[in-house]
């Protein structure tokens, strides 16, 4: 590795980011060198992706500056097709670096070739950046990411036409292909079927340069994260750096969330101890401190004096008592949906031209668990589309019972659920939220994991497990995956191809 690739980094400092009323990110720092495999965590809306936006130069912070050295390259969540593009304009973007580099080689060793001054120092400043992209392979490298992730490959087709899903895998490949110094990625694994994610993970594993990632996928983060840049805030309100990779940071987070819980809840239980002082001692002054006539009438008025100051005391030290702990974020607040009975929806030889090709039949009873799996191109979310009578089947019947209601979690947020000044995360929470509301007896969920936190895909894990309404699941998500390996499964093996 040369002197160069040694000092590529992307370094951050004193980063602060503010929308509206709201710090997304307060002075925050870190650095992405060359050998570094950061995960970047927290909540949803704590500013993970936003930190990616300002470490490439696509945000510029309120206060604190960015240093970039070395080439770098950023997988946005979303990828949007702008008028005119097409898969070409993505893999020309991908080689150009690398094209650039071998003409320049080329002209450099003409000059050498002819004798001209000067021709061997730039041959070799030519042939060093050439190597350094691995240029020469560069366009075998993106075809072969196309093809390991699924995404298509055809040059000329326009990427208005292809699925959010689809052009997001193109944008990767593109991006798993260049030769960056730093990979900037942001939820990777979203559209990915296994395969994919295997690919995209040797990828990360091998990759010369640095990486940071924001990713809900517990799996990844497990296999190839070895620092955690948390920005849920900590007791101090800060962002922290962890070092040892998930299981140190996970158990690091939980000690330290274990001490906040306890401080709070001492400082809350002896500002409540004081409040009781007061009202006690409020008591007394309204009934216990007036004076009757006749004896001890001094002896009561001297008792009055000592009530005073002993509520004056107590009120003094409430005042100067501060909760001065936050109040530890809130868990998953999931409905408390009703138990059915019987039959709730059930399917018979459902089929959908070109997208869901093998005949699907199922039984669906109150309280029942479903995984759907299989590759991209399968129909898994053309199955629940249809499920959710959101879709008319090509062939085939779908037929809900006794009034069941049947709602749909999507990858993607629907357009009129989604929020500008919201992140994708916090879009997801609401997609979440308004779905449920319904409080219904069937729940179809298509890649639940997308855009949430870590810590919220535990608990919504947890919740899929616990209610008591009917669940079907279609995740390509490992630990998902894992953690429901007791569900029964439904494999669909078909595959439409990645441009249709």
């Amino acid at each position: 590795m040369s002197s160069f690739e040694h000092s590529c980094h992307l370094r951050a400092e004193g980063v602060t980011v503010v929308r509206g009323a709201r710090e997304v990110l307060t002075d925050v720092s870190v650095t992405v060198s060359m050998r570094s495999r950061l995960a970047v965590v927290g909540e949803n809306g704590r500013g993970k992706t936003t930190l990616l936006h300002v470490l490439a130069g696509l945000l510029e912070p309120d206060h604190g500056v960015v240093h970039r050295v070395g080439s770098f390259g950023l997988a946005q969540q979303a990828m949007p097709a702008r008028s005119g593009e097409t898969v070409g304009t993505l893999t020309d973007e991908a080689l150009a670096d690398s094209l650039h580099a071998l003409a320049a080689l080329d002209a450099a060793a003409a000059d050498l070739a002819a004798g001209r001054a000067g021709a061997e120092e730039r041959y070799a400043v030519a042939l060093d950046a050439a190597a350094r992209l691995d240029a020469w392979d560069a366009e075998r490298r993106v075809d072969v990411a196309l093809a390991a992730l699924g995404a298509c490959s055809d040059r000329g087709r326009p990427l208005a036409t292809l699925s959010v899903g689809q052009r997001y895998r193109v944008r990767l490949a593109c991006l798993l292909g260049a030769r960056q110094d730093v990979l900037l990625l942001d939820e990777p694994t979203n559209h990915l079927d296994a395969d994919g994610i295997a690919f995209l993970t040797q990828r990360v594993r091998e990759h010369p340069g640095g990486v940071a990632l924001v990713s809900h996928d517990r799996t990844l983060l497990r296999e190839v994260a070895r620092e955690f840049l948390d920005l849920d805030p900590a007791q101090d309100g800060r962002a922290h750096l962890y070092s040892g990779g998930y299981d140190a940071w996970q158990d690091a987070r939980r000690r330290a969330r274990e001490r906040w819980a306890q401080e709070y809840a001492d400082q809350q239980a002896e500002r409540d101890r004081l409040a009781a002082a007061v009202d006690a001692a409020r008591g007394r002054l309204s009934t216990g401190w007036r004076p009757d006539k006749g004896t001890a009438k001094h002896q009561r008025q001297s008792r009055a004096a000592g009530v005073v100051q002993a509520f004056n005391r107590d009120r003094a030290a409430l005042e100067a008592h501060r909760v001065t702990v936050p109040a530890p974020p809130p868990s998953l607040a999931f409905p408390d949906l009703k138990p059915r009975r019987g039959t709730l929806l059930t399917a018979e030889g459902v089929t959908v031209a070109g997208r869901l090709v093998e005949p699907v039949s199922l039984v669906l009873d109150a309280g029942d668990r479903l995984l759907v799996t299989g590759p991209n191109g399968a129909g898994k979310s053309t199955l629940l589309a249809v499920l959710a009578g959101v879709l008319d089947p090509g062939s085939g019947s779908v037929r809900r019972h006794g009034g069941a209601r049947v709602v749909m979690i999507d990858q993607e947020v629907p357009d009129d659920l989604a929020g500008a000044p919201l992140s994708l995360g916090q879009q997801r929470r609401r997609h979440l939220g308004t779905r449920l509301a319904g409080h219904p007896d069937v729940l179809l969920f298509d890649e639940p994991t997308n855009h949430l936190s870590a810590a919220l895909v535990d608990e919504l894990t947890d919740a899929l497990r616990r209610t008591p309404a009917a669940v079907v699941v279609a995740t390509h998500d490992r630990q998902l995956l894992a953690d429901l390996a007791d569900w029964p499964r439904l494999r669909l093996g078909g595959s439409a191809g990645p441009c249709l």
